[in-house]
């Protein structure tokens, strides 16, 4: 018996529905509209990646490891495009918005699904909370009479309202956002590299490169250091998931969701790892600290006329765009749930435009608590918020490697063989990414501030669980017959 039928006919009435294929109508997910272009999916999946983890984030992994950080981000980066190219074989087969919830329900089972989709979006509510944490920050740099929470409300107001327009609203706000970014990043590179080489900005004398071993050496906390590095490296790198996301919006995912993973995991490591780099050499790393951006601090130090402020813009949009896109993605996730059947049938509904504005709306009311949070504890959050999103997306990313390995043991040899976007060294890659995060949990309780996320973590799994029992033994009772 099917997993859809053991769940009774409502649910397998939603499964079906939201089972994607190749085709390219405007409404081929539902209600949901194909309204993204390949421009569109390539930079939403670079602006979820590069935004707090990266900008604010980097001073806590620069302090941890100094100039080897450099290798946590190679190392982890490895990681993540397996993972990626694990979600992207199931993608390109069965292109549907909320993948990984849908991917789950239909090759692991009905819990699966469930767990899978709640998670991912505690997931990015915290991400998001962590987003606006940040805001405060950046907006004091110019305003520091205006306290962080205002500036926190005032964001989560205007991105609701953009992410209650339509999808290709969304695409076009995140599209300019990142473009931002990145080009805020080259030209970031390409000033450092005319710092280190020419002394550009600081009188003629060029940094060189020393900076990576003078002080202290390249391990200047040893191997220890460059590992324990990696826990705030993963939340860094938390976002690029994103394109899974948007298949079920996207115009032939069959050709753009291979071309987004491909090239945008290159493009991360070699911004994440261009930017510190160059960051690392014109100025020491251990007077790096955690009181802003290290980006902007540095240039602000260094003295270059207008260069922090320009920085300082380009990371206030960096977490913007960041919760832009988690914002986007949360709506989509209980969209996708409410019609599997695993929440509220209303989060299912969808405005004029297309857009799942109750679930849209439904997020953004819980990510209000980080202007709460910003009230209550000011400038004391981020850590915390940080580390419960790296727990929820440990389990993502577990859930995904996991889940293809069954997509593929259900879909049979002769299927596995058609596949047109594979999951490279199929399986000892999701054995050996299985087993790196599981070093990264094992990490975390090593650190103070990530410790009391591996309480949350078994809690929130122990949650979902009870809510699912209840859920299903609510539906036997409304099926039982009289």
């Amino acid at each position: 018996m099917s997993t859809e039928a053991r769940q009774g006919p409502a649910v397998a009435e939603a499964a079906g529905r939201i089972r994607g294929g190749h085709g390219t109508s405007p409404q081929a997910d539902g209600g949901l509209r194909r309204g993204l272009k390949n421009r569109h999916i390539q930079m939403i999946a670079l602006g979820g990646a590069i935004g707090t983890g990266l900008f604010y984030g980097s001073a806590t992994s620069i302090g941890m490891a100094g100039p080897s950080i450099l290798l946590s981000y190679l190392l982890g980066g490895a990681v993540i495009f397996l993972i990626m190219r694990a979600l992207g074989e199931m993608s390109v087969h069965t292109p549907v918005s909320g993948a990984f919830s849908h991917y789950a329900f239909q090759n692991w089972g009905p819990f699966a699904g469930f767990f899978s989709g709640w998670n991912y979006w505690f997931n990015y509510i915290a991400v998001s909370m962590a987003e606006l944490a940040v805001v405060g920050i950046y907006v004091n740099y110019w305003l520091p009479g205006v306290p962080a929470w205002v500036s926190a409300a005032l964001f989560l107001v205007l991105i609701t309202g953009v992410n209650l327009i339509n999808v290709k609203a969304y695409g076009e706000c995140e599209f300019w956002f990142a473009i931002i970014k990145v080009v805020a990043i080259v030209a970031m590179i390409g000033l450092g590299a005319a710092i280190i080489l020419f002394g550009v900005g600081t009188g003629g004398k060029a940094t060189g490169i020393t900076n990576l071993w003078v002080h202290g050496g390249f391990f200047p906390n040893g191997i220890w250091g460059m590992l324990t590095a990696l826990v705030v490296v993963m939340f860094s790198f938390g976002g690029v998931e994103l394109i899974g996301i948007t298949a079920g919006e996207a115009e032939n995912p069959d050709r753009t969701i291979p071309k987004a993973i491909n090239q945008v995991v290159y493009r991360i490591l070699i911004f994440y790892v261009g930017a510190i780099f160059v960051m690392l050499c014109i100025f020491p790393w251990n007077q790096i600290d955690a009181g802003g951006s290290p980006f902007v601090i540095i240039f602000d130090r260094i003295g270059i006329a207008g260069a922090a402020t320009l920085l300082n813009v380009v990371v206030l949009t960096a977490a913007v765009s960041a919760y832009n896109s988690g914002l986007y993605s949360n709506g989509r996730m209980l969209y996708s749930l409410s019609r599997q059947g695993d929440a509220p049938r209303y989060l299912s509904k969808l405005n004029r435009s297309g857009s799942p504005y109750a679930g849209v709306l439904t997020s953004s009311a819980v990510t209000a608590v980080a202007v709460v949070l910003n009230f209550l504890f000011p400038g004391k959050v981020f850590l915390y918020l940080i580390s419960v999103a790296l727990i929820a997306g440990i389990f993502n990313w577990s859930m995904v490697v996991i889940t293809q390995m069954r997509f593929r043991r259900r879909i049979g040899v002769g299927e596995v063989d058609k596949l047109g976007f594979k999951m490279p060294f199929y399986p000892v890659a999701n054995y050996a990414v299985l087993a790196f995060l599981a070093g990264v949990v094992v990490l975390m309780a090593f650190l103070p501030d990530f410790r009391y996320a591996l309480y949350v973590g078994p809690a929130w799994v122990a949650i979902l669980y009870v809510a699912y029992r209840i859920k299903t033994s609510a539906a036997r009772r409304v099926t039982a017959p009289a």
